[in-house]
């Protein structure tokens, strides 16, 4: 095939036949196959993904495939997420450097912000925490949307805060958002009055120890430390939930992603007044919760 003319739709079918066939797992920063194909095509083209979508009925040339197919071989052999392959991972149109140092980014938290649902509590030059913020890149889109707001970033996690570095330098950030390295909010400031949060961003280790256990391979190649939620995927959600109302301003929220762990949630929270917020997966990923009804 390699030394046809056949146009990038024939390649990703051809790709994407490669991958459905090898059993992967996906989710990371592509939802299927035909994703995962498209992007490993686009990267050899050195185009965005979303790019790619323009140009498939244009002709892909013989050598980018050639290299397209050594990766989903890599890919297939390795069973490692792509973006760690590829030292890249896209998320609402950004490319963030990606690596085993932090767990792949693709926290629904992110169409959030560029959605503008969270404008309330973003208020120009307001205050905005990422917990557990990995390589970043919550905090970067934040900090992109709403250049003129104050943001902290925290990981427990040094290897993750290096990475978040490379990214805060990748988009001239530096200045912007200031990274700390501890558990939660152990690190930051002691709060005053005039230095709280209008809003708290999460996207914490909210796995159950049964689901950890049935990971695929995929997922057990990222950091456990960024997906460990102990025995009901609650351990860390129960610290942030009992905290956050100290770092929060009045008129403040909590935005926290909770994955599959809905029911987990229900059950150690029953009376807590939580709204859950509309993303592309449903209902009951992500909620909000008002400074005023934590606990």
């Amino acid at each position: 095939m390699s030394n046809s003319i056949f146009s990038l739709n024939d390649a990703c079918d051809a790709v994407s036949e490669m991958l459905t066939k090898a059993d992967l797992a996906f989710g990371h920063g592509a939802p299927d196959a035909d994703s995962e194909a498209l992007w490993i095509l686009s990267y050899c083209l050195n185009i965005a993904p979303i790019d790619a979508l323009e140009r498939l009925d244009e002709p892909y040339p013989p050598t980018p495939f050639d290299r397209a197919i050594l990766i989903a071989n890599q890919r297939i052999s390795s069973r490692k997420p792509l973006a760690y392959l590829l030292g890249e991972a896209w998320l609402m149109g950004y490319d963030f450097i990606c690596d085993e140092r932090s767990i792949v980014p693709r926290s629904y938290i992110a169409e959030l912000i560029s959605e503008d649902v969270l404008e309330p509590w973003l208020p120009p030059g307001g205050r905005a925490l990422d917990l557990c913020t990995g390589n970043g890149s919550l905090a970067i889109l934040l900090a992109s949307y709403c250049p003129d707001m104050i943001i902290h970033a925290t990981d427990i996690s040094s290897p993750a805060l290096e990475l978040a570095r490379l990214n805060l330098e990748k988009y001239n950030l530096e200045n912007a958002i200031d990274l700390f390295c501890g558990d939660l909010f152990s690190m930051l400031p002691d709060p005053t009055e005039d230095e709280r949060y209008d809003l708290i961003l999460c996207n914490p280790p909210y796995v159950n120890s049964d689901s950890m256990a049935k990971l695929s391979q995929e997922y057990l190649t990222e950091p456990a430390l960024a997906l460990e939620g102990g025995w009901d995927g609650m351990t860390l959600i129960r610290k942030i939930i009992h905290q956050a109302k100290d770092f929060l301003y009045d008129h403040g929220a909590l935005i926290l992603e909770i994955g599959n762990e809905y029911d987990n949630f229900i059950h150690a929270f029953p009376q807590l007044p939580v709204k859950w917020l509309e993303i592309s997966a449903g209902q009951q990923q992500v909620c909000l919760i008002l400074c005023e009804d934590l606990p």
